[in-house]
């Protein structure tokens, strides 16, 4: 992997970690000696995860810890308040319990070297087999958390939301309001949601991962009855926020008009379909043209604020300007870009 190509921008990574003591120790000991600090956060753990952190010698290593279990949110808030008062230009998110590729953290740094970057975002399932081994109801379930993200976030271009594996400048996370962050797993979709509402410019990078023995806390039932509901609230937050209070943009007011004009038609059609069932007298023509035409005109208006929202993913650009360097350079291989 190559070397970040402006050394003056200084990295920390952050590691959330809760009972990680059996892979902890490797992660560490395989950081790459360019990172400048790292702050495990120890989250509560049972086990002995904060002692074997805080063995290795390695002097970049400072070891935070939490009283109880709080959420890999929660834990984040702790390690980047703790980059950000340490002055650091970038903050990293890796996990601790082995799977993310630290020879690939060069990677996800190189989008803010070149200035195509405000944060950046691993993605799995780029490469042919670069996910091989994730469990099936994983890869099913990161594919429809992901399109529900897209549509949450407006980051159309990003695949992977679930990927833990994330930097981001810090000037960008000073504006973002950490205490209202996600305390738990749902902590990755939320980063997105504020970071689209700043305009901030996610790259979307292609990574590898790797699945061995490490225990998965995520319960998959919770983030199926959980993450839609909390999709669609921080979502019509951010469409608030973005394009009808900081900016009133076009595809707030086509979104607006077309769910007015889309809701009177289907309102006015049902009223008048009920009422030709009870009275058994067939609606005019004029009716039921009343009824169809701001249908059909707000279905219009919100499929073309739709595509203006695609269009306007922040950073879409610059993500397929970095992989075509990736590639131009042989450093992505489109075969299988799996991590050892």
């Amino acid at each position: 992997m190559t070397v970040p190509a402006r050394p003056d921008l200084t990295c920390a990574v952050v590691l959330p970690a809760y009972n990680e003591q059996a892979h902890i120790g490797e992660v560490l000991a395989s950081l790459p000696a360019w990172v400048d600090a790292v702050f495990v956060v120890d989250d509560g753990s049972s086990d002995d995860t904060a002692r074997v952190a805080g063995s290795t010698g390695d002097r970049r290593v400072t070891v935070l810890r939490h009283d109880r279990n709080q959420g890999v949110g929660a834990a984040m808030r702790t390690g980047y308040r703790a980059a950000l008062e340490g002055g650091f230009d970038l903050v990293a998110k890796m996990d601790a319990d082995g799977q993310m590729c630290p020879e690939e953290l060069a990677r996800l740094v190189e989008p803010f070297a070149l200035d195509l970057a405000d944060y950046t975002k691993g993605n799995r399932f780029y490469v042919r087999d670069a996910a091989r081994g994730m469990p099936a109801h994983r890869s099913f379930g990161n594919t429809g958390l992901s399109f529900m993200t897209k549509l949450a976030s407006g980051y159309w271009h990003v695949y992977d939301s679930q990927c833990g594996y994330t930097v981001v400048r810090a000037g960008m996370l000073c504006l973002i309001d950490l205490d209202g962050l996600s305390e738990d797993y749902f902590f990755e979709n939320d980063m997105l949601i504020r970071l689209n509402a700043l305009n901030a410019r996610v790259v979307d990078v292609p990574t590898s991962t790797r699945y061995g023995a490490e225990v998965s806390h995520v319960r998959p039932h919770r983030v199926v009855l959980s993450f839609p509901p909390r999709l669609l609230l921080a979502g019509s937050r951010r469409f608030w926020r973005k394009h009808l209070v900081t900016d009133f943009s076009p595809i707030g007011l086509l979104t607006i008009a077309g769910m007015a004009l889309a809701a009177f038609g289907a309102c006015f059609g049902a009223y008048h379909w009920y009422r030709s069932i009870v009275t058994d007298h067939v609606a005019t023509t004029g009716t039921v043209m009343i009824a169809v035409l701001p249908l059909i005109l707000g279905a219009q208006l919100l499929v073309q604020a739709f595509s203006m929202s695609v269009a306007a993913s922040p950073g879409a650009a610059e993500s397929a300007a970095f992989t075509r360097h990736l590639i131009a350079d042989g450093r992505l291989n489109l075969e299988s870009e799996q991590c050892r």
